[in-house]
């Protein structure tokens, strides 16, 4: 049995969604999680203007009332010639995955989402993101030195794992983001799409387990 979670580091409600996700996989320790990224923005070539930082500052508010997480407001406001493409973080993760297979990702993934929206570092630029990783993975008992990271980050196979998330994302029926589901006995049920506290997500859960 193990739960899957899709998600893009650099999606605000998944930025929220992680708060609830460490509460569940530290309450239920026997249940593996696997992330899949799911590309939000992957390839995005247009830079972010006025109009659409403030449009995403409105559902930053919405996540913030929600989830209780902080948002750097001014960060993004300060931005200029921003592209918001979300392949370059989503990459990060999986380059992680790659080098260290056995860590804790889903604290690898929360780091780069910390980076992006209360840090305000560049996560599209790949020595960035490698700074964020590795010290990541340092916190979680593997020594990758950002040199490491950022080469596995520039290689192809990263670049074909991470579109195979995507594409896993897609024939998996998700549309938007987060979205969580359980295995068990061969078969996938979705337990929440789109952000859900950890008492929504036990419930469900409990619901699906009582059924399978």
């Amino acid at each position: 049995m193990k739960l899957v979670l899709v998600a893009d580091p650099m999606c605000s409600w998944c930025y929220g969604f992680g708060k609830e996700m460490t509460t569940l996989v530290e309450r239920y320790p026997d249940i593996s999680l696997e992330i899949v990224v799911g590309g939000l923005r992957a390839g995005a070539t247009d830079v972010l203007d006025e109009s659409g930082k403030r449009f995403r500052l409105e559902h930053w508010a919405r996540v913030e009332q929600s989830s209780g997480l902080p948002f750097n407001r001014e960060g993004l406001m300060a931005r200029e010639g921003f592209v918001y493409d979300t392949e370059p973080a989503c990459r990060s993760v999986v380059a992680a995955r790659i080098l260290a297979p056995t860590t804790n990702l889903l604290k690898v993934f929360r780091a780069f989402q910390h980076a992006f929206y209360v840090d305000a570092v560049d996560t599209t630029n790949g020595e960035v993101l490698a700074d964020v990783g590795a010290a990541a993975l340092s916190a979680n008992g593997h020594s990758i030195a950002p040199a490491e990271l950022l080469a596995t980050w520039q290689q192809k196979d990263a670049i074909d794992a991470t579109a195979a998330d995507f594409a896993m994302a897609r024939s998996m029926g998700v549309t938007s983001f987060p979205a969580l589901f359980l295995e068990r006995h061969g078969q996938r049920r979705r337990v929440a799409s789109g952000y859900a506290t950890f008492h929504q997500i036990e419930q469900n859960m409990n619901a699906l387990l009582a059924t399978t």
